[in-house]
């Protein structure tokens, strides 16, 4: 069979692979993009976009809750259209997936833009259907697919995924939500605030993959409150008539339907990596530079959710961005320009739970730090102004800092803007700034902002550190 040649070939059309892509244009590379799932990215299909819209719909019809306390008669009689909320939930997601594809494959060639299936027949020999492509770079962005256990396959539309959950065209009355990360705990709230009776489960004894304990434990009292949580014992699931059965140490329920949030598995099945010649880890994942995305020594890059280490949009943004530029340097090399990858620094860690308050983490994890070496600066927010006014003054703010030299090292969070206060965070952390550089920053009353300012304040009481000048919150004039 005849080959084809290009310079770089891309498999998966997601987040990572349309990134990449981007720098094979810009070098003015020929190149290839092959796509053997749905086309649109996870974000947009299934994961952050239609997450989103329904934790919307949840929070504002939730909102109604709070509105006796303000002196606004007729909040009991509101009511909520299930199919209705579930269309505009869908619509917003066909929006954002139409935006994607208009912007990257809907009027590529097809020459360019292959939808099939890829497999290494060599490091950069692929098979692609019925053609074979040869390539001077390889890039692997094929993503990830949720994690369901093979036994709870047998239970069909009754076990909900992110893939399913947001087809339906009305919910089951009652949810089972195994697997309380990020996914679990967004929807579950979400499902919880939309009328249906809800439980959670999740063998580890924390929520939202929180690491701090002070932190973890509040989320559990403050998500508690809302939907039971049942932590520290691996759920079973069986069939009980029309519904299915759900067991976990000793607490049992009967539900419609379980929502499956265990994780997600990279997607490595009929790649052929066996044929790259490197040694695969117990996840059939090659070794690679986190920093170039290189695999080996070899002309063959992976970025993504594939990787099965940063599974947000921005790293995954990235990663592409590295593994394209990358690939476009090596292909440059066989052109007579020899040019070796490049190791890129990596943006400071940020996750972010979209559940009500939003939980957080940024930068070095609790479980990382060295307590000797650590000063920890929190505040509570149930006395912080604006979240009172608000109505939602529940959570803990946690920062973490080196003691003797006073830089942010990370922090941990459950609170209301909880989203903000952690790009604030991010940001300064990646500037390499002191507790006592923040705290000259301007606050202004009344803003949740006011928060992060007071786990500052106690975080520099706590700190060992030669003080610069007579008011912390200001500087001397030289």
């Amino acid at each position: 069979m005849q080959e084809r040649f290009v310079d770089i070939a891309i498999i998966g059309a997601g987040t990572s692979g349309l990134n990449a892509m981007s720098q094979a244009r810009k070098a003015g590379k020929t190149f290839v993009l092959i796509n053997g799932g749905e086309p649109g990215t996870t974000c947009a299909r299934v994961g952050c976009m239609p997450s989103k819209a329904m934790i919307q719909v949840a929070e504002d019809y939730h909102r109604r809750t709070h509105l006796g306390r303000y002196g606004i008669d007729g909040h009991e009689g509101l009511s909520l259209d299930l199919p209705e909320a579930l269309e505009h939930v869908q619509d917003m997601r066909d929006t954002f997936v139409d935006r994607v594809l208009g912007s990257s494959t809907d009027d590529m060639p097809e020459d360019l833009f292959l939808q099939d299936y890829a497999r290494f027949l060599e490091p950069t020999l692929l098979a692609v259907g019925e053609q074979r492509i040869r390539a001077g770079a390889v890039i692997i962005a094929t993503g990830s697919r949720p994690l369901v256990p093979e036994p709870w396959r047998a239970f069909g539309d009754k076990l909900l995924t992110t893939d399913s959950l947001f087809e339906l065209e009305d919910l089951p009355r009652s949810i089972a939500v195994i697997g309380l990360g990020t996914i679990g705990l967004e929807l579950g709230q979400s499902l919880h605030r939309l009328g249906i009776q809800v439980e959670g489960f999740d063998q580890l004894e924390t929520i939202a993959g929180l690491r701090d304990p002070e932190v973890a434990k509040t989320a559990i009292q403050v998500i508690g409150k809302e939907f039971p949580l049942h932590l520290g014992q691996p759920a079973q699931i069986s069939e009980d008539g029309e519904q299915l059965r759900i067991q976990a140490g000793d607490h049992q329920i009967s539900v419609d339907a379980v929502l499956c949030s265990i994780g997600r598995v990279p997607n490595l099945e009929g790649l052929g990596l066996e044929n790259l010649g490197v040694e695969l880890d117990a996840r059939s994942l090659p070794p690679f530079d986190r920093h170039s995305m290189q695999v080996g020594e070899l002309p063959v890059f992976i970025a993504g959710d594939v990787t099965a280490e940063r599974p947000v949009l921005h790293e995954a943004g990235d990663e592409g961005r590295i593994a394209g530029f990358n690939a476009v340097r090596i292909t440059s090399q066989a052109a007579g320009d020899p040019q070796q990858p490049l190791r890129f620094r990596r943006r400071t860690p940020l996750y972010i739970n979209f559940c009500d308050p939003n939980i957080c983490a940024i930068g070095q994890r609790f479980d990382a730090l060295d307590p000797d070496q650590t000063a920890i600066g929190e505040i509570k927010m149930a006395p912080v102004g604006r979240a009172l006014i608000m109505g939602n003054n529940r959570g803990l703010i946690r920062v973490y800092a080196d003691k003797t030299s006073g830089q942010l090292l990370g922090a941990e969070l459950i609170a209301p803007r909880g989203e903000n206060l952690a790009h604030l965070l991010s940001w300064s952390i990646q500037q390499g700034m002191t507790a006592e550089q923040m705290l000259r920053m301007p606050f202004y009353h009344p803003v949740i902002e006011e928060a992060l300012q007071g786990a500052l304040n106690d975080l520099n009481r706590k700190l060992e550190v030669e003080r610069d000048g007579p008011l912390t919150e200001l500087a001397l004039l030289s």
